[in-house]
């Protein structure tokens, strides 16, 4: 009996897992533009983040899409909000802010800033902490990259 279970649960995974469909949003490949150049300045976690997004789609090669060149500097601050009794911290606030800007042809298209927070608790095991922070920025590098390449395709749209 209970192999028939088992049996029914694996042919019931493998159909849901199979025929689900997700793919996401911003790997399809065919966009009606490209990134020709891209340049950093700022904090380097921040930018390799944003750079991996963006060097799916950099350097295409077609003659027909439209070329964009990216400016990106990013910069990270960790305040501490509250204290205990003793003066040691309990809560931080995590806020990374990127100037971007979109060029095409030498003229400036978008000129913008993303200024994103996280207020996070602090733990005793600073290596756990730093763990922690490195998460935080990854997220929401993650998050502001996908802005900036909402931002290119609302602008390819018009």
């Amino acid at each position: 009996m209970i192999r028939v279970l088992n049996k029914i649960i694996l042919i019931f995974l493998i159909l849901v897992l199979t025929s689900c469909g997700y793919s996401p949003i911003f790997l399809e490949k065919n966009y009606n533009f490209e990134i020709n150049q891209t340049s950093f300045s700022g904090e380097k976690e921040i930018n390799q983040v944003i750079e991996k997004k963006f060097n799916l789609i950099k350097n295409n090669q077609s003659i027909k899409k439209k070329k964009y060149d990216l400016e990106i500097n990013s910069s990270k601050v960790r305040n501490t909000i509250s204290k205990d009794s003793k003066g040691d911290p309990l809560k931080f606030e995590m806020i990374i802010s990127v100037d971007f800007k979109i060029i095409n042809n030498g003229n400036l298209l978008l000129n913008t800033k993303i200024k994103k927070k996280n207020i996070y608790n602090n733990i005793s095991d600073l290596f756990e902490l730093e763990r922690s922070e490195k998460i935080i920025i990854e997220n929401i590098s993650k998050n502001i990259s996908d802005v900036i390449f909402s931002s290119i395709i609302n602008l390819d749209d018009n």
